[in-house]
This record gives structure tokens, C-alpha cells and sequence, in this order.
């Protein structure tokens, strides 16, 4: 997709708040996008490994126009939450999904929807059959399944586990376009927004990615946290997963293995991109909205 594209005008404009609770003994922030006129229904958007929970801005605009309200979290050690003094420990799902409860329960949600990317979907499928079971009514897993392909792995470790660092934020803008162009079409917009709300200053004055390098000690010290078929079973709720058609990560032969096993998922190819679709697109956000409403 390499045209811009205008958003159909929606019902109202949703000033989200900027918020922060201690989950789990950690500083989480969270933005949450709460409609003045809510028809009641909740949303949580939880980003992918190496991200912020700014990413699902478009899609809580999109959501909480109409009427959702949207909750976006920033893991424990990215975006504005507090780092881990034991990221050994703290960096795995187990750990991410005792924040996601702490987090609904402060907020006293009792039941709501969950849309994931990659790490987020992950962080999903464990809340869903395990601490949070009989709350997520939906589950949108985007561009992630109960297995990963070993070469997206090594991948993502290798620019995630050492990131790159710049004089200036237009060269982080640039590596950003770079790393992540299998998100597919971005606006200018979009990816300032990106490198903008991603982004953290050096002691030396560079600029570098937002979160803990020390977050990829999830693979060294957890390295069955994403060997998730048996979760993946145990889930009783609708999922809906959407696969980049170019996905390195969610192959398709995983894909096509969910839509038979567990809560037998609905899978829907994203042309255009690859690892993962950025959900920042009118056709992406017909298909969410769609699927939490029940359509």
C-alpha cells in the first residue's frame, strides 16, 4: 500500500489521558481513551516487543470515536514504564501478564476485549487461559501465534538486544522506516508520531529506541515463553488472528494450524505488509472493530 490514505470522518474526537498505576510492584503508564458517552465496552491494545503502546493510537482513535474506551499500556520497560531491576525475573510473559491483571483490576474492569501485537497477542493468550480467563470476551491476535519461526526471532534479537543510537531524531526517524517497513504504508505523520513517542536521549546526547535493552533476556533466561500450543487450546474465547501476507515470523503453515486447533481462529491475511501490520489503516480498523462486535 503505497498511497495516503483519509480516514472516513468519525463520531467524535477522544482526548486520550495520559496515566500511570503501580502494577505488580512497577510504575506502569498507560494511555487511556475513555469517551465522554462510552456504550460500555473495553478494549485493551498492548504493542508489540520492542514498542510503546503509542503505536495503537490510530486504532483508539479509530475505537473510542465510536463510542470504546481503549486502554494502551507500555510494558514494564518500555515507553514510560518503569524499568525491571530484575530483568532476569521480570521480562517474560508470566511476569507481563500479573501487571495486565493488576492493571484491569485497579481500573475495575471486570470484562473486556484484547487486541495484541506480536509480544501483545503473547501477553493475551496467557491472560486469556490462565489469571484473566472468563474476562477477555475477544481476542485479536495481530501477527502472532502459539509458535515462532526461529529466523524472525533471531532477527528481532539482533537490532532489539543493541539499539542503535543517533546524533539526531530525524536519523532515528530513518532506522525506524527502515527496521520496521514490513509494517506496511505509514504516513509522514505516522512515523514521526512513531520515532517521536519512541524515543529517549542519551547521557552522551544521542537518541536511541524508548525501552531496556535488557528486555531481550527474555529469550536467554525464559526461551519456552513463546512455545504456546498449549495455551493457545486452553482458549475458550473468539480469536481473530491477522497474518502480514510477507510475515517472517507467523508463518503460514502456523496460521492455517490455528484456524483447526484450540478456539479455531478466524485468520485474515494483511496484504502489503509483513511483521507486523500497523493497524493503522481504515480496512485494518473495519476488521477489528468488526470482530469485538461480534460481526
Amino acid at each position: 500500500m503505497n498511497t495516503a490514505i483519509t480516514l472516513a470522518p468519525t463520531a467524535t474526537t477522544v482526548t486520550p489521558r495520559s496515566r500511570y498505576l503501580t502494577c505488580a510492584g512497577r510504575e506502569i503508564h498507560f494511555m487511556d481513551w475513555e469517551p465522554e458517552t462510552p456504550h460500555g465496552q473495553t478494549v485493551i491494545a498492548w504493542h508489540g516487543l520492542a514498542r510503546t503502546g503509542r503505536d495503537m493510537d490510530p486504532l483508539a482513535a479509530h475505537l473510542s470515536a465510536q463510542g470504546w474506551r481503549v486502554i494502551c499500556p507500555d510494558t514494564i520497560g518500555r515507553g514510560l514504564s518503569e524499568w525491571s531491576p530484575e530483568p532476569e525475573a521480570e521480562y517474560c510473559l508470566d511476569f507481563y501478564s500479573r501487571i495486565a491483571t493488576a492493571l484491569v483490576d485497579q481500573l475495575a474492569i471486570k470484562r473486556f476485549h484484547w487486541v495484541g501485537t506480536s509480544m501483545g497477542g503473547a501477553i493475551g493468550m496467557v491472560c486469556a487461559a490462565g489469571p484473566l480467563h472468563g474476562r477477555i470476551e475477544r481476542l485479536v491476535l495481530n501477527d502472532i501465534g502459539p509458535k515462532l519461526a526461529d529466523a524472525a526471532v533471531q532477527r528481532i534479537r539482533s537490532y532489539a538486544g543493541n539499539p542503535a543510537a543517533f546524533h539526531t531524531m530525524s536519523e532515528l526517524e530513518q532506522y525506524f522506516r527502515t527496521v520496521y517497513k514490513p509494517y506496511g504504508y505509514l504516513s509522514d505523520a505516522q512515523w514521526r508520531l512513531l520515532t517521536e513517542s519512541s524515543a529517549r536521549r542519551l547521557a552522551n546526547g544521542r537518541v536511541t529506541p524508548h525501552y531496556d535493552p535488557a528486555m531481550v533476556m527474555q529469550f536467554s533466561h525464559h526461551p519456552t515463553d513463546y512455545d504456546l500450543w498449549p495455551t493457545y487450546d486452553r482458549i475458550d474465547v473468539p480469536v481473530l488472528c491477522l497474518r502480514g501476507a510477507e510475515s517472517d515470523l507467523l508463518l503460514a503453515d502456523t496460521a492455517e494450524a490455528m484456524r483447526d486447533r484450540g478456539p479455531r481462529a478466524l485468520v485474515v491475511t494483511i496484504a502489503g505488509c509483513g511483521h507486523a501490520p500497523a493497524l493503522n489503516v481504515p480496512e485494518q480498523f473495519e476488521l477489528v472493530q468488526r470482530f469485538l462486535a461480534g460481526h
